[in-house]
């Protein structure tokens, strides 16, 4: 006949309940002590082994293009960001956003002609390295990866009264490379803008390129998306997720004058954008 089991005493599962009370806190105090004699998997996790982004996937987006001029290049590319890239990008840049600057006479420094606040994005960051990898897929073969650089991106915001006026994005002499720079030790200049929008909740605020003609009227443009500029040239109304293109410059490496361009004054409200610009390298 086998025996019957006992039942567990009533003091046997006091300790038990005592020890899984105190087990939490134990191993809180000496897990850093056996820490380094545990296998891998066993540790308790630490800041190193967390991921800064949660996992993501840049997946395919399609989005539709109208060419505007053929010379100077000025391509308008609707639908270039998804809503969520936009909120994603927006919430990267949004603790970095200082008094925007202008490159003069060998540095950066405030103007009155900038008006705007800007903040830099970090490349590390998934959703903008997946917004320039498209950046660089459009472009095709007028960047060479394994030479030039798609460049760091730049959100930049206007509110009302502020602006940014007539301005060219290229430099009239090749740049230096700085320390912790891409391309260390070769110049470079800025080949191309892609200029996309994130928040147009504003009036005014549109981008003039007083030198652009038109290739063709949009008899179909139905959502107005520019218009022929008072002062000679087209104007551009910021549209959340679209954005444009050109190229700036000539063949010879020269800057184009004729992309010369401003952002109007936003009469109200708040206009934020993506500044891409594409870097030409020079041995």
């Amino acid at each position: 006949m086998s025996r019957l089991s006992r039942p567990p005493s009533i003091s046997a599962i006091a300790k038990i309940a005592v020890f899984a009370f105190i087990a939490p806190w134990l191993w809180g105090f000496i897990s850093p002590v056996l820490s380094p004699y545990l296998p891998h998997a066993l540790r308790p996790p630490t800041p190193d082994d967390a991921t800064p982004y949660p996992e993501y996937e840049c997946r395919p987006h399609h989005y539709s293009t109208e060419l505007v001029s053929l010379d100077p290049l000025l391509i308008y590319i609707e639908n270039f960001l998804r809503p969520s890239e936009i909120t994603e990008l927006l919430e990267a840049g949004e603790s970095a956003f200082a008094p925007s600057t202008v490159f003069k006479n060998g540095r950066l420094t405030g103007t009155p002609d900038r008006t705007s606040s800007s903040a830099g994005l970090p490349r590390d960051n998934p959703t903008v390295d997946c917004v320039l990898s498209r950046a660089q897929g459009f472009m095709g073969s007028m960047i060479d990866p394994n030479k030039d650089d798609i460049g760091p991106p730049q959100l930049v915001r206007y509110t009302a009264g502020q602006l940014f006026n007539k301005h060219h994005d290229w430099y009239d002499t090749p740049q230096q490379t700085r320390r912790g720079m891409r391309g260390h030790g070769r110049t470079w200049n800025r080949m191309a803008s892609f200029f996309a929008i994130l928040e147009d909740d504003c009036k005014g605020g549109e981008t003039w390129f007083p030198f652009i003609d038109n290739t063709h009227s949009r008899k179909d443009d139905v959502h107005h998306l520019w218009r022929a500029h008072e002062d000679g040239g087209l104007a551009f109304r910021p549209v959340a997720g679209n954005a444009l293109f050109w190229v700036n410059l000539h063949p010879n490496g020269t800057g184009d004058e004729r992309t010369i361009h401003a952002g109007l004054t936003v009469a109200e409200g708040l206009k934020t954008a993506m500044n891409i610009w594409p870097r030409k390298f020079y041995d």
